[in-house]
């Protein structure tokens, strides 16, 4: 057939087996004649090897030759040979080989393969090389995952013709060569950090940076804007550019700096600068950061943070450090699924937050973060072993209610720490006691209340609750016993003096539990960690009381779906964590 000849040789080129088994013995040598010898090496080897056995016949020789069959007998002895009847000792099958395949099947086996293992099999023989050249293998590597189309939408303006553009090219230049890059990355500006997601869009590969919607609106989708783009100019060659500023794409440069560890820079940043100079710069920047005028925010303290983060951030020019981030992983006894979320942090506006779950706790990880509490840190710690009950709504309308039910599960917590302290152990700085190696303890921010405290009612499950599987400790009293929640949930209310940047929170939640939220002055100084309450509402929205601050912060889910940002291992999630925190303490 003419994809036989076209793929690999096989048939017209060098002539096919199957056709010659089909010719008479003068046909056969005739397209012998006429084709050119195979003298491959490697192609005589990989004959021999054994692939399939062919039927034998009834006296054991092979049903296509051999010592049982007469055709081979004439061949072998000329018309007047005999042809001996008697029954011939078993023979071993003839096989073959993997070579006389059809060749539309080796396409489908090698289009299966991974793509790191087709350069490999293009060494072994001619015949490989030349069906390792059909686009149809290269197309199948490049769409397996990615489905990247012959013309995007989005950049259909600026797209340079790809009509004639070969798949190969599009893998080995473009897809393979920067496949490190792919996935979620936190960017290094300072204590702001930010989300970065490099994806295959089209025939791009393109560095998409995730903002929050403007404050307070948590509840709005995610904002973003194109860093860079990487695609192919022309053939072999993948042209890198820069798209911060308003003058269009622009020369750039990526380095892979390490494992998991990339960084660009923008070799023109001229196209960065506005006619107006800084001032045009600023105001711009603050209608797409804040999504209003500098006049609007009558606050000056927040007019401060803001001028301070555009000063901060608008000197990189784009020129940045990027160190790989992941989703943390999925559990069935999740309180509900981890994942990133926008959250409400009063003048410094939303900050994106990354939930995740560590057995009796769970950590919020700030993914963006302002001069106080920098990217990277973690910003509350839900300690999932103590739930608490809220009051009724009238009993929560009053602060010092709720503050008071906290301040009795911090006292009860810090006891059930010592208890666990191993005697002739004291603790030193720096070192957490056993009950709380998972999560650690907050240092004292609160003095232990004068008078005796009341017998608990807040319901709390006093480190003996099995909600969601949690395991009991049995340290603590009794759990008094907890009111079945009506259908919607529990009714919830801000007790009168919390502030909260978004009044439209949901008036029911699910559960609440006892937290620490980490605060500091300006330049992470003097960090603590002070009591609050988690408040679940839903699957995708939950919140945290600043006891201290007197102050409430929303969060909702970030619904994008991101690729490539799965951790290879729990251990490889914990050690990231670890790492982006340490980058800024």
């Amino acid at each position: 057939m003419a994809v036989c000849a076209r793929l690999c040789g096989v048939g017209q080129a060098r002539g096919c087996r199957r056709r010659q088994q089909r010719k008479g013995p003068a046909e056969a040598a005739g397209a012998a004649a006429e084709s050119e010898p195979d003298t491959d090496p490697e192609e005589e080897r990989i004959e021999g090897v054994p692939v399939m056995a062919r039927p034998v016949g009834a006296c054991g020789a092979s049903g296509h030759g051999g010592a049982g069959d007469p055709g081979a007998g004439l061949a072998a002895g000329g018309a007047g040979s005999p042809v001996s009847t008697c029954p011939q000792p078993p023979q071993p099958p003839a096989r073959c080989s993997l070579l006389e395949l059809p060749p539309e099947l080796l396409v489908e086996i090698f289009a299966s393969l991974p793509g790191t293992d087709l350069p490999s099999l293009a060494q072994v023989c001619t015949k490989f090389r030349r069906i390792l050249n059909t686009d149809t293998i290269w197309r199948r590597r490049c769409r397996e995952g990615i489905n990247p189309r012959v013309k995007s939408g989005r950049f259909m303006k600026i797209l340079p013709d790809y009509e004639h553009m070969e798949y190969r090219d599009v893998y080995t230049c473009l897809l393979h060569r920067y496949r490190h890059i792919l996935g979620l990355w936190q960017p290094d500006i300072g204590p702001y950090g930010g989300l970065l997601n490099v994806v295959v869009d089209g025939l791009f590969i393109i560095g998409w940076m995730y903002l929050p919607p403007h404050d307070p609106h948590v509840d709005d989708p995610m904002r973003f804007k194109p860093l860079f783009r990487i695609h192919l100019m022309e053939r072999k060659s993948a042209t890198v550019e820069c798209m911060y500023g308003h003058k269009g794409p622009h020369n750039g440069h990526i380095q892979i700096v390490k494992k998991d560890e990339f960084s660009t820079k923008c070799n023109q940043t001229d196209h960065h600068r506005m006619s107006g100079g800084r001032q045009e710069e600023f105001r711009t920047w603050l209608r797409e950061e804040w999504g209003r005028t500098l006049e609007d925010i009558f606050h000056e303290h927040m007019q401060e943070l803001i001028l301070m983060k555009f000063i901060y951030t608008s000197q990189y020019d784009n020129c940045l450090t990027y160190r790989r981030i992941y989703l943390p992983p999925t559990r069935p006894d999740d309180l509900i699924k981890p994942g990133l979320f926008k959250g409400t942090y009063g003048s410094h506006g939303l900050e994106i937050v990354m939930l995740s779950f560590h057995g009796k706790c769970a950590k919020g990880t700030k993914i963006t973060g302002d001069p106080n509490i920098p990217a990277g840190q973690q910003t509350v710690e839900i300690d999932l072993m103590h739930r608490i009950q809220l009051p009724d709504v009238e009993n929560l309308r009053n602060f010092n209610e709720l503050s008071r039910i906290i301040l009795e599960v911090r006292e009860q917590v810090r006891q059930e720490q010592q208890q666990q302290q191993p005697e002739g152990q004291e603790e030193g700085p720096g070192q957490a006691p056993p009950s709380a190696r998972e999560c650690p303890p907050e240092p004292p921010a609160y003095q232990k209340p004068e008078q005796p405290a009341p017998a608990p009612s807040w319901g709390a499950e006093g480190g003996g609750g099995t909600e969601k599987g949690l395991e009991a400790s049995g340290d603590g009293p009794p759990a008094a016993p907890e009111p079945a929640p009506s259908e919607g949930g529990q009714p919830f209310v801000l007790p009168a003096g919390v502030i909260s940047r978004n009044e439209d929170y949901p008036r029911t939640c699910r559960m609440c539990f006892y937290g620490t939220g980490l605060i500091a002055g300006h330049g992470f100084t003097s960090p603590e960690r002070t009591p609050g309450v988690f408040i679940l509402f839903d699957e995708d929205r939950f919140g945290f009381i600043w006891l201290e601050l007197k102050s409430f912060s929303l969060y909702s889910r970030i619904k994008a779906t991101f690729q490539n940002a799965e951790p290879p291992s729990p251990e490889a999630f914990d050690e990231m964590l670890k790492n982006i925190q340490a980058l800024t303490t």
